[in-house]
């Protein structure tokens, strides 16, 4: 398949021809034409091509000869002259684009001159030429192209904008390269925006369409990003959810995440959502592994600050620390401390009365204690912060 596009588009090139030779009577060759060619090859990527993938960077060298030997009257085209821009914004070189004849192309200038400022790396110079530019207004190839570039050049400064405009790119070219790079930048948006449900739906969409994509990892690692850097997964009553999500990752990450998962939500004192997401991290983990370690703390630190004071207890008290990592010693030490302290009697009371039964410790817990759980929480958050400050 790739083989007979290149081909295609290496046979798009008489445009390229001298004023006085003979073209074919038939049109072909329009600089637009060979620039679909090169989206088609590049949406080849997006469905995991790796012949594409080796492919399209020669393609895109080929283009930028044959612009350079055309006949200057071609960039009086509307088509060809916006082609430029698509060209430009599909990764084809700067430095050919200013080459080509400005005065000749016929297209807006804050196209233009955006899409070289942001290719050339000029930020600020692309949000001010690209920042009131509304992509719906172009032809589709153009317009999503450039709304791409837009969430790019937002994301940082106005990420609701970032966000609609990566929408807009989703949007106008659904089924291409373009729509899987702005699934990939938006999962991490969206993340940060606390919008499960729009997370939810572009992870969905993401594994339909381009689960095969050789940009795959790329999303992987954003979409973890934007799970464990937000609240997304501390939400018990969504927990079901996430898991189904996690699903479609390989083990080893999957893992990964549910132990950085469980540890966000224990310090943020969200105790159910540690003992799941610690429990899935015990199915996953190996014997005497130090993950099987870390597990068993977090889930044992849940059973015991929550309603299974002696089995969370006795699985703290089972836990090698030796195998743990170096970040997670304060914490763990301070959590089996903190679940010591609960046997404790209040002050004042008298270890010997006899006119009242004893308290019952497994009814000593966190769940029916308020005043006890709210003081586990802020002395987790407080340990956290003091030796999140002390790393190197």
């Amino acid at each position: 398949m790739i083989r007979s596009l290149l081909c295609a588009a290496l046979l798009l090139l008489p445009f390229t021809a001298g004023r006085g030779l003979a073209q074919p009577a038939r049109q072909s060759g329009e600089p637009y034409e060979l620039v679909r060619a090169l989206q088609a090859v590049q949406d080849g990527i997006a469905n995991g091509d790796t012949a594409a993938h080796g492919s399209h960077i020669a393609l895109i060298r080929q283009i930028g000869e044959k612009f350079l030997a055309a006949d200057p009257a071609v960039w009086n085209n509307p088509q060809n002259s916006q082609a430029v821009v698509i060209y430009l914004l599909s990764g084809g070189a700067p430095q050919i684009v200013r080459k080509l004849p400005r005065d000749k192309m016929n297209v807006d200038e804050r196209l233009f001159n955006g899409a070289l400022a942001y290719v050339e790396g000029r930020q600020e110079e692309a949000r001010e030429q690209l920042k009131d530019v509304k992509p719906r207004t172009l032809s589709s190839g153009l317009g999503g192209q450039v709304a791409l570039v837009q969430g790019a050049l937002f994301a940082r400064t106005e990420a609701s904008l970032a966000i609609e405009r990566l929408d807009d790119a989703r949007l106008l070219l659904p089924g291409t390269l373009v729509e899987e790079a702005a699934l990939r930048r938006e999962i991490l948006l969206v993340g940060q925006a606390e919008d499960f449900e729009k997370f939810e739906f572009l992870t969905l969409a993401y594994l339909r369409h381009y689960r095969n994509s050789i940009y795959a990892g790329d999303f992987w690692q954003r979409f973890s990003t934007g799970l464990t850097q937000s609240s997304l997964a501390l939400d018990e009553r969504r927990f079901a959810r996430i898991a189904a999500l996690l699903e479609q990752i390989d083990r080893a990450s999957r893992l990964k995440l549910y132990l950085v998962i469980a540890r966000a939500a224990m310090v943020r004192g969200q105790l159910a959502v540690t003992r799941l997401a610690g429990e899935r991290a015990l199915t996953l983990s190996a014997d005497a592994s130090a993950d099987r370690e870390r597990a068993h703390f977090f889930r044992g630190a849940a059973r015991a600050l929550a309603d299974e004071y002696d089995g969370g207890l006795a699985e703290l008290k089972a836990v090698d620390r030796s195998k743990l990592p170096e970040r997670d010693v304060p914490l763990f030490n301070a959590t089996v401390q903190l679940a010591l302290d609960i046997r404790k009697p209040l002050p004042g009371g008298s270890a010997t009365a006899t006119d009242k039964p004893p308290v019952t410790p497994a009814r000593l817990d966190l769940a029916t204690s308020t005043a006890t759980l709210a003081r586990a929480q802020k002395q987790l958050r407080e340990l956290e912060l003091f030796t999140r400050d002390r790393r190197p």
